[in-house]
């Protein structure tokens, strides 16, 4: 039987409490049901500011981190606010890290936007734009709006909608299923 894949859950949010950690920890509740696994990364916060002198052997430890984490994914799940109209400044941390490296080349990559209806759009152009510059490719297929409020967590913090539950797991098995053959 072939090891399921791997899909990794990044948020670019560091609020405590935040809809799209919720987003990604229920992705991570229903990756089962979408045939893979799911690995929700921590290391927002501990990832240095990105200078270009500092993109080089040996990486930072968290930045190692951050690409071996990519390396080891078969596909990547963004979820982020968006702020002042674009993304938020530590996950473009994030972001600038991976250009540098070619773990995140060609590699599946879709995002949630959990904004309510008419925002979060900014976050969507400035995350499509940063991810050309890393080579990912972009599933569109997987890629969807699934608006989420407060209301709709349990006291895990997880989303209990129904319906919502089943469009991330639609949005896994897409994810996972645009990978190459030659991926892990």
């Amino acid at each position: 039987m072939p090891t399921p894949p791997v899909i990794l859950l990044l948020s670019g949010s560091l609020r405590a409490g935040s809809s799209n950690e919720a987003v990604l920890r229920t992705a991570y509740d229903v990756a089962g049901d979408a045939r893979t696994n799911a690995v929700l990364y921590d290391g927002l916060a501990e990832l240095p500011h990105f200078n270009p002198d500092d993109d080089t052997d040996p990486l930072p430890a968290p930045v190692a981190e951050l690409r071996a984490a990519i390396d080891r994914s078969a596909g990547i799940l963004i979820c982020t606010p968006e702020y002042a109209g674009t993304l938020p400044g530590s996950f473009k941390n994030l972001l600038d890290w991976t250009v540098g490296g070619t773990e995140i080349g060609d590699k599946p990559v879709a995002w949630v936007n959990a904004a309510a209806p008419g925002r979060g759009s900014g976050a969507e152009a400035t995350l499509r734009t940063v991810l050309g510059y890393t080579g990912a490719d972009i599933v569109e297929s997987a890629c969807a709006r699934i608006p989420v409020d407060q209301g709709m967590l349990g006291t895990d913090g997880l989303i209990t909608d129904a319906g919502v539950r089943r469009q991330l797991v639609e949005v896994i098995r897409l994810l996972a299923a645009a990978r190459h053959p030659t991926r892990k």
